[in-house]
């Protein structure tokens, strides 16, 4: 019997670099290899639990021929289910929610586009704003934290390197897999999860088993049962190889 049900995986810093730069098709490859023989040789499979907007995580899917369990997107505004092709956005989620989301992208396109800051294309109800410097961005962060506070928006600004989140307080990768298991039931225990940043600590709290690829935050590794030698993708293919040992 394998240890484990289900495997969520962050994208970003884990199965592709945040940095624009190729793709690792090769251990990429070897990851939808597994999937697809995952519940022939009763393997858990892998899904997506990750702050990208619902498109790349539909293709990424598509890619890791996930087709069995739904994938978070959206830092769990989305459930998508790759097999039904069924989108669900959280039900919380109202009008005056998508407004305030769409003044504040207003706002931040005004006050940071003419420093080549721009604003990550496909989100629905929450937002990223990216920029090629960290250190501008880490110099940002705190005026758009106190603009949200100002206004009184129920939003969380946090950072990956190269964008500054704006995500709704009480939408998060956590409620996503809360979501996710009131469609699949699974026990804490039976889950597993890989992640690579501070915000991926919403995953560790949610599962029996933790990996990071030695890429990962410091701050973060502690958190891990296994932190892998290899970097992101590769890094994912070696903490999936010792959760299959497992069983």
């Amino acid at each position: 019997m394998p240890a484990h049900d289900l495997v969520l995986c962050d994208i970003d810093g884990c199965l592709t670099p945040e940095n624009p730069v190729v793709i690792d098709r090769r251990h990429l490859s070897l990851i939808a290899e597994r999937n697809e023989r995952a519940a022939a040789q009763g393997l858990a499979p892998v899904t997506l639990c990750t702050g990208r907007p619902q498109p790349f995580a539909e293709l990424l899917c598509r890619l890791l021929a996930n087709t069995t369990v739904p994938c978070i997107a959206e830092n769990g505004v989305w459930l998508y289910h790759p097999g039904t092709n069924a989108y669900a956005m959280d039900p919380s989620i109202t009008a005056d929610h998508l407004r305030l989301v769409t003044e504040l992208e207003g706002r931040l396109r005004a006050d940071y586009g003419r420093f080549s800051a721009a604003i990550q294309p496909g989100k629905t109800a929450s937002l990223s704003l990216y920029h090629h410097d960290h250190d501008w961005l880490v110099g940002v962060r705190d005026q758009i934290a106190a603009l949200v506070q100002s206004r009184g928006w129920p939003l969380r600004v946090s950072m990956s390197w190269f964008y500054i989140n704006c995500d709704l307080i009480h939408i998060s990768k956590a409620s996503g897999i809360r979501r996710l298991l009131e469609q699949h039931p699974h026990s804490r225990e039976r889950l597993a999860g890989i992640g690579d940043t501070l915000g991926d600590l919403a995953i560790a709290d949610s599962v029996g088993w933790f990996g990071c690829p030695a890429n990962a935050d410091e701050r973060l590794k502690p958190r891990a049962h296994l932190v892998a030698k290899s970097h992101e993708t590769a890094g994912v293919w070696e903490l999936l190889q010792h959760l299959d040992g497992l069983g």
